[in-house]
């Protein structure tokens, strides 16, 4: 594609792009689809023969837009938002146009430079003090794989190189510690680098779903008095399930004392540490090993982008530093950073230009104010909920998600009996169901407690409170379909 003819497509592309944003409130938030629909619709072999870009942007239109869960619709409600904001479009415009791959410093000098840059600055808006560094990654997912891989490293002796398989004071093995209602990315982590999942120990929690730091020095005093050895901790401010926040002050206490490597899994609710008055939630998080926030959930990034801290980054190095020789770098004057020392992938994208261009897009008050909106938000909804004898909520609403369920006033009493708890979870299911079938807003779900939960997070950047209004009166008008003998 030559210049000219890239900017005469561009323009087009740009038009369907402009013109699908400008009309996302238009459609049905999840498709009216069935599994296995949509493979039939392509040719089951490659074209031999270059098509115009008019006939392909046509089968875009006809294909794929129609067939998307629309993730940047307003009435997306459902897991935890991820808002590809204008900013951050065209900023992933320009790393597709420039096509750095940051993995050393001489193969992208300002993706690497820029990348410190970024991560200082959201280092600062989150209140942590000037101790901790840290890169750019993919999702949280990796981030919690890479501390967890430091942690591994930590215990001493040399395991990058040596391998589990050659530590025989290792005993009984290595453990892990995170709470019952800890992201499963904890567990993949642990699959991955060879501890097994065997390996992770999930420590009870309370009635607010944090985890107890009693049970986790019993569980470490357990683990200790038959031979195997703890390595980290991980704490979750902002669980998957119910957002609840662990208290990572008394967690930390424990995990200094037995010099355990500290992970801080705030990948959902991280964002609100940037506003100074909400930061309570945080205490304690300054004293982590490592930290994992998550911009492209809650920051209104395209994904993907995840920020992970550490105060530990030589530690992070020692874990996945290989240098061949056609990655050595002869001709440079200083000490540099090659960030391909600090992860496990050796090529890596140039996320920090596109949260450069949306942090001085919207400024750090841009941000603090659309978060501030979304937790009024969910506490208005949370409100409503607690004011309908119909309704129940199933947990704190410290951030932006409000866990809820139908439970009727006339079988509130006879609630927790198993025959009535099992019709309430398939009246709840049918009623998120019904809700979403309707295209209008978009839900997800979880247990709690054994229970079924219907989970309305807000933090899509285009949600209003017109949508989260709406939602609340689909979600009630299905109830009035439902009945509970």
């Amino acid at each position: 594609m030559d210049p000219e003819a890239f900017r005469s497509a561009a323009h087009a592309v740009v038009d369907v792009m402009a013109d699908y944003l400008d009309t996302l409130e238009s459609r049905a938030v999840f498709p009216a689809i069935e599994p296995g629909s949509l493979r039939p619709l392509f040719p089951a072999s490659p074209p031999e023969a270059p098509e115009p870009i008019e006939t392909i942007l046509a089968d875009y239109g006809r294909l794929v837009e129609p067939n998307a869960t629309h993730w940047q619709h307003p009435g997306f409600l459902a897991y935890f938002a991820t808002t590809a904001s204008g900013p951050g479009i065209l900023g992933e415009m320009l790393i597709a146009t420039l096509g750095q791959n940051p993995m050393l410093w001489r193969t992208s000098p300002i993706g690497t430079e820029l990348e410190q840059v970024v991560v200082d600055w959201l280092r600062q808006a989150l209140g942590l003090p000037p101790a901790f560094d840290g890169l750019l990654t993919d999702t949280a997912s990796t981030s919690t794989l890479i501390a967890l891989a430091a942690a591994r490293e930590a215990c001493g002796g040399d395991v990058a190189a040596r391998g589990l398989a050659g530590r025989d004071d290792l005993g009984g093995g290595l453990t892990v510690y995170a709470s019952a209602e800890a992201h499963s990315s904890v567990e993949k982590a642990c699959m991955t680098l060879g501890l097994g999942r065997a390996s992770l120990v999930r420590i009870p929690v309370n009635e607010r779903f944090e985890m107890l730091p009693d049970a986790l020095a019993s569980a470490i005093a357990a683990d200790l008095a038959a031979g195997r050895r703890p390595i980290g901790v991980v704490a979750t401010v902002g669980t998957t399930s119910s957002t609840s926040v662990d208290p990572v002050a008394a967690i930390a206490d424990v995990a200094e004392r037995h010099g355990l490597w500290l992970h801080v899994d705030a990948a959902y609710a991280g964002v609100v540490a940037m506003l100074p008055d909400r930061r309570a939630s945080f205490a304690g998080w300054e004293r982590a090993d490592s930290i994992v926030v998550n911009p492209h959930k809650w920051l209104f990034t395209p994904l993907d982008a995840s920020l992970l801290l550490t105060r530990r980054m030589e530690v992070l190095r020692a874990a996945f530093s290989l240098v061949p020789e056609y990655l050595r770098t002869l001709d440079r004057a200083a000490p540099v950073r090659d960030y391909n020392e600090y992860t496990p992938q050796l090529g890596r994208r140039f996320r920090a230009l596109k949260l450069w261009i949306q942090l001085r897009w919207f400024g750090l008050d841009g941000l603090r104010r659309r978060i501030e909106a979304h937790l009024a938000l969910a506490a208005d909804l949370a409100a409503s909920v607690a004011a309908d004898p119909d309704w129940q909520l199933l947990a704190p609403v410290p951030f932006s998600t409000v866990c809820l369920r139908w439970r009727p006033a006339a079988v509130a009493a006879r609630a927790d009996e198993p025959a009535v708890a099992e019709r309430l979870d398939v009246a709840n299911a049918a009623i998120m169901d019904g809700v979403n079938r309707g295209g209008e807003v978009f839900l997800s779900h979880t247990r709690l407690d054994g229970r079924f939960a219907i989970r309305v997070a807000v933090g899509n950047l285009r949600t209003e409170a017109r949508h989260v209004d709406r939602a609340w009166e689909l979600l009630r008008a299905a109830a009035a379909t439902q009945s509970i003998p």
